[in-house]
């Protein structure tokens, strides 16, 4: 395969047109944004295929599933998007993908697709940690001044990242460098709501559908664990079980299922909202920001949201649209990587356990 050329001095100042490619696992998504120098950048086009129907049968994502349905949908997407943004593959001066973390199977469709573009049109390739996207998407959404300052394009701040997969707590000093401070050292909280729903007879993805529960329930039903309350790690296993050992003393069970969402829901918000406050003190962080696929959840943002205000922090998070997984996130942060002078390599392959950042050693 011919190497692509890679990023030279000129591609960090003027007009940068990146399209990008996300398929960690099984969201089929493809994003073009553009950037001119110091202006926002603006997305031209976001599009997802779901695939949601396709493994609710199962209960969960099924690898292999998701894998050929990238294979069938991927090049279709990647017209269609060129289509909406009125651009060819000429036009586009970087392919990005994922590089992980996620299903190897997946990772590998969108990852080769991507880096075949590149080639074929002697453009430059990147590869983005999925989480980098999920941390950095808020600030795509939201580019305003309020939090900008000559030659900062993403300030310090406390970032809270809750998907299916993925529970964190990050020290953010500034793009691209990230310390990890706090994570799940068993379910996620995606993880979690799906375990929980599936446990009541609730269709998958069980997030959204026990949070449709949870809005005519009492959060006080129930008095659910709150898990891990002296560190900033997380653990959710423990409230699942205490769900499961409770359901069989609940007499008209079918009656009380609200009532148990909203009592799950409020458990599982207590504590990343209470860590999340923890952590931005003992980091000495101004600002908390909420992303991925739970940070959907409304119950978690407005908790969130009001605990800020109330101590006089700033939060920020994004619209749904960029809180689950999507291609526009990993284009934004391919194009800070871009701006910082990064370069890409066709050499570059997946890596399903990509880190994110350093580590604590305590955790």
């Amino acid at each position: 395969m011919p190497v692509a050329k890679q990023p030279v001095p000129e591609l960090k100042a003027g007009a940068l047109t990146i399209l990008a490619i996300e398929t960690s696992c099984d969201e089929s998504a493809v994003a073009i944004i553009r950037q001119t120098g110091t202006t926002p950048a603006e997305i031209l086009c976001s599009l997802v295929s779901s695939q949601i129907q396709l493994h609710r049968s199962y209960g969960g994502v099924v690898p292999e599933v998701a894998s050929r349905n990238h294979s069938l949908i991927l090049r279709s997407l990647v017209e269609q998007a060129l289509d909406q943004a009125d651009l060819q593959t000429c036009d586009i001066d970087a392919f990005v993908a994922t590089k992980g973390p996620g299903l190897s199977s997946s990772l590998l469709v969108g990852h080769s697709m991507a880096k075949a573009l590149a080639a074929a049109s002697g453009r430059n390739f990147l590869s983005v940690n999925h989480m980098e996207g999920h941390l950095l998407s808020p600030f795509l959404s939201d580019q305003s001044t309020s939090w900008k300052s000559p030659g900062i394009t993403v300030p310090p701040h406390l970032a809270l990242i809750v998907s299916g997969g993925h529970t964190m707590l990050v020290h953010a000093k500034q793009a691209g460098n990230y310390h990890l401070i706090g994570r799940t050292v068993d379910d996620a909280a995606g993880e979690a709501f799906d375990k929980v729903a599936r446990m009541l007879g609730l269709p998958y993805p069980g997030g959204p559908e026990i949070e449709k529960q949870a809005q005519t329930g009492n959060p006080e039903a129930f008095q659910f664990p709150r898990s891990m309350p002296g560190n900033l790690n997380f653990s959710f296993s423990g409230l699942k079980t205490a769900v499961r050992y409770a359901l069989p003393k609940i007499s008209n069970l079918t009656t009380r299922i609200p009532d148990i969402c909203a009592s799950f829901q409020k458990a599982v918000t207590d504590v990343l909202v209470s860590k999340s406050l923890r952590a931005a003190e003992e980091y000495g962080c101004n600002m908390i920001t909420l992303s991925g696929g739970v940070s959907c959840n409304e119950a978690l943002r407005s908790t969130l949201r009001d605990k800020c205000m109330s101590e006089g922090l700033r939060f920020l998070t994004c619209p749904p649209g960029l809180s689950t997984d999507n291609a526009a996130m990993i284009a934004f942060a391919a194009l800070l990587k871009f701006r910082s002078g990064a370069a890409g390599s066709m050499s570059e392959d997946i890596d399903p356990n990509f880190s994110l950042c350093q580590q604590d050693s305590t955790l």
